[in-house]
């Protein structure tokens, strides 16, 4: 068994979240692992994202950003599948969905955004996340630890071959090349170094005493 299958077949036991989900059930730091609907690998449910948060205690809004705040500018997650959605159907409004417009400057810059438009894509972002994705969640109080993790689930996943997604899978429409030949709703920390069986043993013990 590879350090991937074995770590597909553990993160599959943990309990698994599904929208709408009880956020005072999810500890206050820690990383998250997505699956996503359709996608198998290794006989179970396949590894389409891991992420986790920088700031302290900040592991419930960050699920909240993804999953219920309807702002793409406050979640790489929710822009890359509203980029997928826009390059599969060939829609014009991509270029605009592109920009960042969380500065005031940026929003004065670009005043003629039609927004009604902009939010219906929105709400198509939430529909697709809430109604395709489910999720399960470790522990990790300390920063450096989980920013380690992350990077090494990440990094496992995405070296492995077993971890090909399917033919139907929305994220081969993606414009980011990465995504597409990763598998994964990711850009970064792809291909470095992954876990060993030691790393995995620790990582489920964390979720043990959790």
């Amino acid at each position: 068994m590879s350090v991937c299958e074995a770590l597909h077949a553990w993160a599959n036991s943990l309990p698994v979240f599904r929208f709408p989900f009880d956020v005072s059930r999810i500890p206050l730091n820690g990383i998250y692992i997505l699956f996503e609907q359709g996608e198998v690998a290794h006989g179970t449910n396949r590894i389409v994202r891991v992420g986790t948060h920088t700031g302290s205690n900040q592991l419930p809004s960050r699920l909240r950003q993804h999953f219920l705040i309807e702002n793409k500018d406050r979640s790489i997650f929710r822009k890359n599948i509203g980029r997928a959605l826009l390059n599969r159907d060939k829609d014009p409004f991509l270029p605009l969905w592109e920009l960042d417009r969380t500065s005031r400057k940026m929003r004065d810059q670009h005043v003629g955004i039609d927004l009604v438009r902009q939010h219906m894509i929105e709400t198509a972002v939430s529909d697709y996340i809430r109604n395709h994705f489910s999720f399960v969640v470790v522990r990790f109080d300390e920063k450096a630890n989980r920013l380690s993790i992350e990077s090494k689930l990440i990094s496992t996943v995405s070296l492995d071959d077993g971890c090909s997604p399917s033919a139907q899978w929305l994220g081969l429409s993606s414009p980011k090349k990465k995504i597409r030949e990763s598998g994964l709703w990711l850009v970064n920390e792809l291909y470095k170094e992954p876990l060993s069986f030691g790393d995995l043993e620790r990582l489920a013990e964390c979720a043990r005493v959790a």
